[in-house]
């Protein structure tokens, strides 16, 4: 497959893969690698690191596809599921990242490359206010994410979350209000 699919064919391949048909599955997959791999290089910098997440995407791709309820796009439901699987491997890596103790191996004279996403990405600071957020309003996080990071519509997060249009507007507004200080910097 040397062209890219259109989104018509995408969807359509999406809905034989939902029907069982394991080849339109391996095309789909196929097909929606490269754009899941640019949503995780969105998050995640360090391309082994956002490999990883696009890896975790297109599994949980293939064993959620029947949650896709066919009504938007099948590649704005992906959009979700890569933007998903790309804050689990930060907050992994994160995690990785934090539970070494520095002193039981004197200074690090470089950097370790697989925590180097997490720790001088370019995404930093947005990751630690959604993971912030998200502690006492989860609600916030997806629609934020997906309106100001990914750029889609509020009319494409209302269809995709499955909530009226005036509460996703809402709830990007009181993220948005929730973000702002802690990307100052303030505490």
């Amino acid at each position: 497959m040397d062209e890219a699919l259109t989104a018509d064919e995408i969807d359509e391949l999406a809905r034989r893969a939902q029907g069982g048909d394991r080849d339109a599955l391996e095309a789909l997959l196929t097909a929606i690698r490269p754009r899941a791999l640019n949503v995780c290089r969105g998050v995640l910098p360090h391309l082994a690191d956002a490999e990883d997440a696009c890896q975790e995407a297109l599994i949980n791709i293939a064993n959620k596809i029947g949650s896709w309820g066919g009504r938007g796009r099948f590649t704005t439901w992906m959009h979700v599921v890569a933007v998903n699987s790309a804050r689990s491997t930060y907050r992994r890596l994160k995690n990785q990242a934090t539970a070494s103790d520095p002193l039981d191996h004197g200074p690090l004279d470089r950097p370790d490359p697989r925590t180097t996403s997490v720790i001088a990405g370019t995404r930093l600071d947005l990751l630690e206010a959604m993971e912030t957020i998200e502690k006492d309003h989860p609600q916030f996080v997806e629609p934020l994410l997906l309106r100001d990071v990914y750029g889609m519509s509020y009319e494409e997060i209302a269809e995709l979350v499955g909530a009226p249009l005036g509460t996703i507007k809402a709830q990007i507004h009181h993220g948005r209000r929730l973000a702002r200080p802690l990307l100052r910097g303030g505490e």
